[in-house]
């Protein structure tokens, strides 16, 4: 069985999370409150040297890190992972995506904003540039859902999960969602996926999810 360290109000966390619901595979939860430096203690660190989390147990001493790296991980082979090449290709670049557009801009505000007591005040220089950007990376998500159900092999993948995770979060930290309807729709459509979790959601609430893995 996986162990996942990660934290609860984290949107990477929640994508690690998520996945794993869908797919309806057991794992042991670990709570790691990087808030408290739990994330840097010498024996977290000999696990993951980049202090961070989610964090992934894979096997005796194997450790895999980074989001969505650990969404392949555990999607290859499944309807969430595509087998088609240039599908793949889509769904990696809309990872690539996420990951350099989306979560240092929206994700960054939701921490300082959300997170962080405080933060605000700390980060009032940065937050006009997270603004700025965050909508331009929306507005890019918008242009693409205008004409596409999905971000990639038309149907739910691990980019979908990748992108979901920060951006529902965007209305906790001053993203209004309201001019983007594609966004919105696209936001019910991951929601009504067989096995969904919300972010609160924690691996005892429920038993035996319908799952995409199960076809349900």
């Amino acid at each position: 069985m996986y162990k996942l360290y990660s934290m609860q109000r984290s949107g990477n966390s929640y994508k690690v999370r998520l996945a794993l619901a869908l797919l309806n595979l057991p794992y042991e939860a670990i709570e790691v409150d990087i808030l408290r430096g739990e994330s840097k203690t010498p024996d977290f660190l000999a696990k993951n040297p980049s202090g961070q989390v989610p964090l992934l147990e894979v096997g005796d001493d194997r450790y895999l890190a980074e989001s969505n790296a650990i969404l392949w991980y555990v999607a290859v082979g499944t309807p969430l992972a595509p087998e088609n090449r240039i599908d793949r290709a889509e769904a990696l670049q809309w990872m690539f995506f996420e990951q350099h557009a989306l979560e240092p801009n929206i994700g960054a505000a939701y921490f300082w904003l959300s997170l962080v007591r405080g933060g605000r005040d700390l980060q009032t220089h940065a937050l006009e540039d997270w603004m700025e950007r965050g909508y331009g990376a929306l507005q890019v998500m918008e242009n693409h859902l205008k004409t596409n159900s999905y971000f990639a092999a038309r149907q739910l993948t691990v980019a979908d999960i990748a992108l979901y995770g920060y951006t529902h979060l965007a209305d906790r930290c001053d993203f209004d969602l309201a001019p983007f309807p594609a966004i919105r729709d696209w936001l019910k459509r991951v929601e009504a996926a067989p096995g969904f979790v919300s972010m609160d959601w924690r691996p005892a609430d429920i038993d035996n999810p319908a799952s995409i893995a199960a076809g349900a």
